[in-house]
């Protein structure tokens, strides 16, 4: 990706997005506190500033259901310790 004032805008609009379509699919993360979350959304970004998203659930598949399935056990804890 380039990096310059012309493409800070557009960066910011799909690292947006990224970070808004991943929580819907995997929960809720921090991003700046988990950098398995972070990676995904930096590569997510990648496939779609190269005009590639519809690779990127595939390749991706197995660690987007992993942090889905972590914070779904994270949270199945939390209830039962309420």
């Amino acid at each position: 990706m380039h990096l310059g004032d012309h493409e800070d805008e557009n960066l910011r609009r799909i690292l947006s997005a990224s970070v808004a379509a991943l929580t819907r699919m995997c929960g809720d993360y921090d991003i700046d506190d988990d950098e398995e979350f972070k990676e995904l959304v930096f590569e997510r970004s990648r496939y779609v500033y190269n005009d590639s998203l519809e690779y990127f659930n595939d390749n991706f598949l197995s660690q987007i259901n992993n942090l889905g399935l972590a914070k779904a056990l994270e949270e199945e804890d939390a209830d039962a310790a309420v």
